[in-house]
């Protein structure tokens, strides 16, 4: 017997079904290949189907469905194997044949014609998905069985396997999905339902779960067919919330790989991320808003090597927005009527506070300050857990300290805009404080990145984390910690474009105000290397006219204040309004 995908024996098929069912199929390529492609021809053949008993109850038409498309695959496979070599011929001069896909193209049609009408209410649009979550679940079965005996076995000769080809399945998945999103009396081709069952068929083949299906997968995904008209039904939450569990599928996959990469990532890898990069672009461009709302969950599975990938989340803003330069003379970003907005925040940032109880005694520590051990036995708290990897290889519980981070914001900014509080003299303050001293140099980039995460375009989460880190610069107790939030904020800017605003305004202030005494600091010239790379970004940033005076240690231009500073006094920032 074999195993189903959920290692259970499967019973044995019926005596000839294989036979019947290979009948069936010639049967039905000859009708669509003498009607070519006009449905109404092909709607009769139901009739034979009906006849033969292959759709009369569910296991029948599993089983039907299953072996035909173990056949076609079969078939599709054997037309693109290379002739036998001929004797004398060089075996490394003998070339594959061209797949043919006739067989997958018939037999999606069949798939869909059963969609359309053989549900057991046509008229139904709940009918017609059922089953065709049917067909998928099947499909995703066949799929799997084959990648899992192909992968590590040998055949009954003692050979090797041919190894897993995606390209039959990926036409008729691709076949499937243009066919049935394609505008159409019948089916509603927007339905959040069709989608949604390709994006439940898609999530259970993710590359994690398929990983010779990876590239076939990327390219589903993000096809025109699919993701545009994913992230445009309606209602919108309901699409984009599939759609970021499909790309989450993809990070989480590639994480290991990107995380340990040193600049050494196989071919297959590379291709892959270049790949991804093109769908963010895509995205970045047409859909911004739906990066802006789930920045949060999607800087937590992305390695902190991909500087340039992160970039691309945190530089997307509202297509209503118009930035402001950040180049302007004596900008006030204070004064910006966005800075006092908050963001939406589709990402569950709670999530992960649950780690070693942690939100209930910080919740009580912003509330009263009275817990003073809090902030002692806070960074320990923050550690990743005995038998808990949520990011192999590192010794914090990065997303707990993300959640953290983001959380204590939302709470500081609610009290800033309810009190007269200053930002400096607060409880969320003092935990910043207290953890960029005590956490060791791991720990406290962890801190710094989750923090640098916020600084996108203009709200009050973006100036409040500017301020906050201004803040942690200033006050610092060693040179150590200046140059490593330094270093945060310079390894995002000296990576190809684009660069998050909130970045940008947030170096400029520090490498311009003289409070910060920036250029005085012995990391900004420590090797000649180091000295080009900043002389180069504060050329970009300032202009060819104030490098040199900066870098000399001299004011330059600094003597203007940009409002992104925090103030020392009683004032609140964020500013609660425009």
């Amino acid at each position: 017997l074999s195993l189903t995908q959920d290692n259970k024996p499967r019973k044995a098929d019926p005596p000839g079904a294989r036979e019947q069912v290979t009948y069936l199929l010639e049967h039905w390529i000859r009708v669509w290949n003498e009607a070519g492609g006009a449905e109404k021809a092909c709607v009769a053949f139901l009739a034979v189907l009906q006849q033969q008993g292959v759709l009369k109850t569910d296991e029948s038409t599993e089983v039907f469905l299953r072996i035909a498309a173990e056949v076609c695959v079969e078939a599709c496979l054997k037309s693109g194997a290379p002739a036998p070599v001929q004797e004398g011929q060089d075996p490394a001069t003998q070339t594959a044949n061209q797949f043919s896909y006739n067989v997958i193209d018939a037999f999606s049609a069949m798939l869909v014609i059963l969609v359309k009408y053989a549900s057991s209410d046509p008229q139904s649009l709940t009918s017609r998905v059922h089953l065709l979550n049917r067909i998928l679940s099947t499909l995703i079965r066949v799929l799997t069985n084959d990648h899992d005996a192909r992968r590590g076995q040998t055949g009954a000769a003692g050979t090797p396997n041919a190894p897993f080809d995606e390209r039959p399945f990926f036409r008729l998945f691709l076949n499937l999905l243009k066919d049935l999103t394609a505008p159409d009396p019948v089916v509603d081709a927007n339905n959040l339902q069709v989608l949604g069952a390709f994006a439940t068929a898609l999530h259970a083949l993710q590359p994690a779960a398929i990983p010779a299906f990876a590239f076939a997968w990327l390219e589903l995904i993000s096809h025109r067919a699919f993701m545009p008209a994913l992230l445009l039904s309606k209602p919108a939450q309901k699409g984009w919330m599939l759609m970021h569990r499909l790309l989450i599928d993809l990070f989480v996959f590639m994480e290991p790989y990107l995380r340990r990469s040193n600049n050494q990532l196989t071919q297959s890898v590379r291709q892959l991320y270049k790949g991804t990069l093109r769908v963010l672009l895509v995205l970045l461009h047409d859909f911004p808003e739906f990066l802006c709302d789930y920045h949060f969950s999607f800087c937590d599975v992305i390695p902190p090597t991909c500087i340039q990938l992160r970039n691309l989340f945190l530089s997307a803003f509202p297509r209503s927005m118009r930035l402001p330069d950040p180049f302007t003379p004596n900008l006030k970003v204070d004064l910006l009527p966005e800075i006092s907005q908050p963001p939406r925040i589709l990402s569950n940032y709670m999530a992960a506070l649950s780690h070693n109880g942690l939100r209930q005694d910080l919740d009580a520590y912003l509330k009263n300050r009275r817990n003073s051990g809090f902030l002692d036995w806070l960074p320990d708290r923050l550690r990743a857990s005995n038998g808990e990897n949520p990011n192999a290889g590192y010794t914090y519980n990065v997303p707990a300290i993300n959640s953290l981070v983001v959380y204590v914001g939302t709470q500081a900014i609610s009290q800033l805009q309810n009190k007269s509080t200053p930002i400096t003299h607060s409880a969320p303050m003092d935990i910043f404080h207290s953890l960029i001293s005590a956490l060791d140099a791991e720990g406290r980039y962890f801190l710094l990145n989750a923090i640098a995460n916020q600084l996108r375009y203009p709200n009050n989460h973006t100036h409040y984390f500017s301020c906050v880190l201004l803040y942690l610069f200033a006050e610092a107790g060693n040179e150590f910690i200046q140059e490593q939030i330094t270093r945060v904020l310079l390894e995002r800017l000296i990576v190809h474009r684009p660069h998050p605003w909130g970045l940008l305004i947030t170096f400029i202030e520090l490498i311009k105000n003289p409070r910060y005494n920036f250029w005085a600091h012995s990391f900004t010239h420590c090797a000649q290397e180091i000295e080009r790379v900043f002389e180069s970004v504060a050329r970009s940033c300032m202009g060819p006219g104030h490098v040199s005076g900066a870098a000399g240690g001299t004011e330059g231009s600094g003597s203007e204040n940009t409002g992104v500073s925090p103030s020392l006094g009683p004032v609140p920032i964020p500013r609660t309004e425009a």
